[in-house]
């Protein structure tokens, strides 16, 4: 499956890395790709094993807001 979730305050290739980062260590996403412009990353992912709202949790870790 896929989904594009929004992320504000990611402004430059730390903040790339650390989304990207954190989705990719969870079970069950295959990719993850941050475009800085558009404030989004589009996530592709086995909704068996992980859900959006795990996803939400790891990007709020590191410190930014998601809408999805």
């Amino acid at each position: 499956m896929e989904k594009t979730l929004h992320v504000q305050g990611m402004t430059c290739g730390h903040c790339k890395m650390s989304v990207e980062g954190a989705l990719k260590e969870l079970d069950g996403v295959s990719t993850a790709e941050v475009n800085l412009e558009a404030g989004n990353v589009a996530v592709t992912f086995d909704e068996s094993q992980v859900t959006v709202a795990a996803m939400k949790e790891a990007i709020e870790e590191q410190g930014y807001d998601v809408e999805a």
